[in-house]
């Protein structure tokens, strides 16, 4: 599909002429039916033609081949939710939320943003529309929906499927198209206030809308307000501490606020051996050696040899430690502001102008515990704490020392400001006997974002405060030497020995000119732009015996510039911040695209209609060259009451500016060494311990992975106590994809009231565009012994520490390798009921996902899929049952999420039986092909039961025309399972799930 060289005209041709070989795609039907279950007989009036989110061809009815779902604006009122985010995330179809506001780690520019992920194929691969035209996005290509005011939204068109043919790059897991509203008279105003049952994350809204419609023009008008407040971790029971209240004391950083170093030949403490790690002791002298003792690095540990048993294991201290999660935050606080506006001018019947305007403007922020400071990790930068250091305990520079800034926590504060402008001419003119639309219009979106940090040290400042220094005569310490000392204007000294709460000289705490010496405010800004021209035309070509031929045509032209500047420090690598470099960038895309709808039978026996479409899009990049994308789709109703639909796509998804000109960033990665002996491949594969022996020799056999103050892991998937690089690269090609669906819309005769929708879907997704991540790199060179992947190469490298046998190094690049293969199934039900006590609705909407594979390498192995492992879940199920009798209305819906596994923390190696929080212990297969290595090891995963959240809401439709509402979210205070792989998110619960039961009250007037 994807090639460099490709004439339009045969690729347009081609397509259209084939004509044949449909599969798959069950879409939206929207039944046009009357009460008694028969289509209803069309009255002699003028009905309008609309543009359903996955064609442009305008037609009088809802139903095309592909599945979409619609969430109208009442179903919108009736829920508890009051962002678009919080509305699409409910949807069964998306996944885990990308940069979720329970990873307070998470940094660049997308941090802050709300984003969605259909099919949990990544939010860059689905594509998000406001009014049938694209959002602007991030330069990774991410589309910030959380400025569109919620009060303006008429409805929410959510196509499962994938769509290239139509919208082009990014549509591979579906579109989101959101509609506003237009055409109204009226004007509202509302409000919302709820906070959960624990006295937090309050969250705040008001609105308003005005519309109103003369005889040639319209307008309307909202805009609304939202504050929504901090939750923070400390204050729930699964994230007051890195391993939950069910082990409590077990995994706090040895980097505390107390501070320390490793004692070493010439770095003595008496009686303490070399290699100890020593703080000081309550109330010591910290220029006395003795007072010097040993730090409890216990952590919780389930080694035989730490005393642990097949009944339990040894508990971690917190003695010398700090609980980073002390100040961390579990829902972080944001506010927003927006303005949408829609005009419309009616030149006349056929010929009219439309604009309409997006300005919003949303703050957030996000605060994680004090630096870590450990001086061995920003090495040459800070190399140690120099000798004459007026607080150096020995006589010789300290470089292994460590401090926790707990005085300062890290808190970044993000604005991003948001411009979209988008304005068309539209209308309609009579050709012979046929009508065409058409329309020309333009789109600008320009998002400017301003990231400012606080809490992180200035290296070279931290370097010079652990420097030389000495006594003055006014009895302070100074910076420098007695014969050459260093104002207090341009060097503040500092003891990173004396601990968090204790006053003297040189402490953190108390001590605001040292705090300001060793942290200032570091400002990152950010710019995206998107520009689009295009022109499209719809109209029927000719009648066939079944009816008229649909043809669709357009041509677009877009640019796509963006720029991300990281602060200066973090540019020039003098911050404990991640280093990075300024991304930059643009590319520009000609495209047309081509769709017809062709029917073939209608009114026959067993063939009430029968219609078949075809679409090609055809587009040329400046950066990689040309792509064709191709849609068949199929729709035969062979009875009134049952509709059959079934479409197959290309997709393709083409590099954003990020994997392209991205400047590269250190990351604190987080993950899996091979040859670590307890969590790693090592532990159970005789092939990878060797090949660990041939790098590390016999330190493999004992060889421990290193966290966060160079300590053995505690768990899988460790934070690496050293920065890793991740770079972009220019030479990246489009993703591509083929996507199928196969459905049926049954609407029983005998039961009126009844839908039901059951489809079929299946993606994927190849030259996928992955990060070359450390997990998959080392399991490359180790597990399946690929000896390319052990040596340098471009965009990637590894080095270990030759004492310590850790990962003191590691390079990586985005790559086009590998796959992705989803497959499912939705199941959508609704059942509406009139009677004599109310009206009655029930709605249901399931997806089930049987099969996820992920093969991040070109290499051949054996994909395994994924499903049911961490957040990747085999069933999302809502259930929404409404009754509405008069005046009021009740509404009870049920949100479930099926059982989820994750590989175990808390085992003892050896047992083979289920035990402690490891529930699942077999001989897994490796993926690897025989002659590859390795190909089963033991697997050990724990199993957490399924979660469902129960919501419930009272209405009431006031006489002076308001409606006010009194809900609970999560009504039963369920929370989820306990996940020490942190899922989306920075504590040891997935990020989607609730955290509370959250009570809110919303009212509304209409004028």
């Amino acid at each position: 599909m994807f090639m460099q060289t490709n004439p339009l005209r045969d690729a347009i041709v081609g397509v259209l002429a084939s004509g044949v070989s449909v599969f798959s795609c069950m879409g939206y039907a929207a039944e046009q039916r009357g009460n008694n279950g028969v289509e209803a007989e069309k009255a002699p009036v003028t009905v309008n033609r609309v543009e359903v989110t996955g064609t442009r061809l305008r037609q009088v009815d809802m139903e095309t081949a592909q599945p979409v779902t619609v969430i109208d604006r009442q179903s919108i009122e009736k829920q508890g939710f009051q962002s678009v985010s919080d509305i699409l995330q409910a949807v069964s179809a998306t996944g885990a939320p990308p940069a979720s506001r329970a990873s307070p780690l998470l940094s660049g520019e997308a941090v802050g943003g709300s984003y969605v992920s259909l099919r949990n194929l990544g939010a860059a691969r689905t594509l998000v529309l406001l009014n049938g035209r694209r959002l602007g996005v991030t330069t990774g290509g991410l589309a910030d929906i959380s400025s569109i005011p919620a009060a303006m939204v008429e409805r929410i068109e959510v196509l499962k499927d994938g769509a290239s043919s139509i919208y082009g790059s990014d549509a591979i897991s579906g579109v989101i198209n959101i509609i506003t509203r237009a055409d109204f008279d009226g004007a509202s105003i509302g409000g919302y206030i709820g906070q959960y049952s624990q006295g937090d994350g309050g969250i705040t809204n008001a609105n308003f809308s005005y519309g109103h419609t003369g005889e040639r023009f319209s307008i309307a008008v909202g805009g609304e307000i939202r504050d929504e407040d901090r939750v923070a971790a400390s204050d729930r029971e699964f994230s007051a501490y890195p391993r939950s209240n069910l082990h409590p004391t077990d995994g706090w950083s040895t980097v505390s606020a107390g501070g320390g170093f490793v004692t070493s030949a010439t770095n003595r403490i008496p009686g303490i051996p070399n290699g100890t790690r020593v703080v000081l002791r309550d109330g010591g002298n910290p220029r006395t050696p003795a007072d010097y003792i040993r730090q409890d690095v216990n952590t919780g540990s389930c080694a035989v040899s730490a005393g642990a048993s097949i009944n339990g294991c040894v508990p971690g201290s917190s003695r010398h430690k700090s609980n980073p999660n002390a100040q961390t935050d579990l829902r972080t606080p944001l506010k927003s502001k927006s303005l949408f506006v829609d005009g419309r001018y009616r030149f006349s019947d056929s010929l009219s102008w439309r604009t309409n305007l997006l300005y919003g403007e949303r703050d957030n922020a996000r605060s994680t515990a004090g630096m870590p400071m450990q001086a061995a990790s920003f090495a040459p930068t800070v190399p140690g704490m120099s000798a004459q250091s007026y607080f150096n305990p020995t006589s010789a520079p300290i470089r292994s020392w460590w401090r926790r800034t707990w005085e300062m926590p890290r808190i970044t504060e993000g604005n991003l400001k948001t411009l979209r402008v988008s304005s068309a001419l539209e209308g309609s003119f009579q050709w012979r006997d046929r009508y065409v639309d058409w329309d020309v219009g333009v789109l600008y979106n320009d998002n400017k974002s301003r990231h400012v940090g606080y809490g992180n040290l200035n290296t070279p400042n931290t370097q010079m405060a652990v420097g030389p220094s000495f006594l003055n005569a006014q009895g302070r310490v100074q910076c420098g030497t007695a014969a050459a000392p260093i104002p207090f204007s341009d060097c503040v000294p500092f003891n990173p020995f004396l601990g968090y709460g204790v006053i003297g000289e040189g402490g953190l705490t108390g001590n605001p000119e040292l705090q300001a010496f060793l942290s200032q405010p570091e400002t990152a800004r950010g710019e995206t732009k998107t520009k689009v021209v295009s022109a499209n035309v719809s109209t029927t070509v000719f009648d066939l015996p079944a009816g008229p031929v649909g043809l669709a045509a357009g041509i677009e032209r877009r640019v796509e510039s963006g720029t991300f500047t990281p602060s200066a420090a973090a540019i020039a690598g003098t911050t404990t911040a991640l280093a990075a470099g300024p991304t930059g960038g643009r590319y520009s895309v000609n495209e047309f695209y081509a769709e017809t709808e062709i029917p073939i039978l209608a009114d026959k026996p067993f063939a009430k209609e029968l219609t078949l479409n075809i679409a090609t899009r055809f587009s040329d990049y400046d950066t990689f060259g040309q792509t064709t994308n191709n849609k068949f789709g199929l729709k035969w109703r062979p009875v009134a009451s049952l509709l059959l639909r079934a479409t197959v796509n290309d997709g393709f998804r083409a590099p954003t500016i990020a994997d392209l000109y991205g400047g590269g960033s250190d990351t604190f990665s987080a993950f899996t060494d091979p040859c670590d002996t307890s969590f790693g491949s090592s532990s159970s594969n005789p092939t990878t311990r060797a090949n660990c022996v041939r790098d590390m020799g016999a330190k493999a056999n004992t060889f421990r992975q290193l966290a966060q103050g160079l300590v053995p892991a505690g768990a899988p998937n460790a934070q690496t106590p050293v920065a890793f690089r991740s770079e972009s690269n220019p030479g990246l090609t489009p993703e591509v994809s083929k996507s199928q669906t196969i459905g049926a819309v049954w609407s029983p005769d005998f039961l009126d009231g009844l839908n039901i929708a059951v489809d079929w879907w299946k993606m994927r997704i190849s030259q996928t565009i992955v990060a070359d991540s450390p997990t998959n790199m080392l399991a490359d060179c180790y597990v399946l012994g690929i000896q390319s992947r052990c040596e340098a190469s471009a965009g990637s490298s590894f080095t270990r520490d030759p004492a310590l046998g850790y990962v003191n190094s590691l390079k990586f690049s985005s790559i086009n390798a590998g796959f992705r293969k989803v497959e499912g199934f939705d199941v959508d039900v609704t059942y509406r009921k009139k009677t004599g006590y109310g009206d009655f609705v029930v709605t249901s909407n399931s997806t089930y996902t049987s099969r996820d594979y992920f093969v991040s390498t070109d290499n051949p192995r054996i994909p395994i899929s994924d499903v049911g492992v961490t957040s990747t879940f085999r069933v999302r199920s809502n259930l929404n049952i409404g009754w509405d009798w008069g005046h009021f209305g009740i509404s009870w819906s049920a949100r479930y999420y099926s059982s989820m596994k994750e590989g175990c923390t808390y085992f003892i190696a050896g047992v083979s039986d289920p035990h402690l929080e490891c529930s699942e212990i077999r001989l897994a297969p490796t993926g690897s092909l025989p002659g590859q290595g390795t190909v089963t090891q033991i697997q050990r995963r724990n199993r957490h039961g399924s979660t469902t959240f129960n919501d419930v809401q009272f209405r009431w439709n006031t006489p002076w025309d308001a409606s006010v509402a009194l809900g609970v979210n999560n009504v039963f205070k369920r929370y989820g399972p306990v996940m020490y792989t942190q899922p989306s998110s920075n504590v040891s619960y997935y990020g989607g799930f609730d955290v509370g039961r959250f009570v809110y009250l919303k009212y509304t007037q209409r004028f």
